[in-house]
């Protein structure tokens, strides 16, 4: 899922260098963490959490094939 929420976050931001996504697990969730650079934050949330909500939904539909449950959280 890592490499997955990387490629669509690198895609959509200007400083794709400043792009980190980590993962960890906790209570029998995978929790993807993205963080982007300040000035990137908008084009990754979009307007209402449309681009968020994009990415979740994305996320959630490869999540199928896996039995488990991802969060990704976007962190400033």
């Amino acid at each position: 899922m890592k490499e997955l929420v990387e490629v669509i976050a690198k895609a959509l931001v200007e400083n794709p260098d400043e792009v980190v996504v980590t993962e960890r697990t906790e209570d029998d969730e995978l929790i993807v963490e993205l963080r982007v650079a300040p000035a990137d934050m908008g084009k990754v949330i979009g307007k209402q959490g449309r681009i968020a909500k994009a990415i979740r939904s994305v996320v959630k539909a490869a999540q199928a094939r896996t039995d488990e449950k991802v969060v990704v959280d976007i962190v400033q």
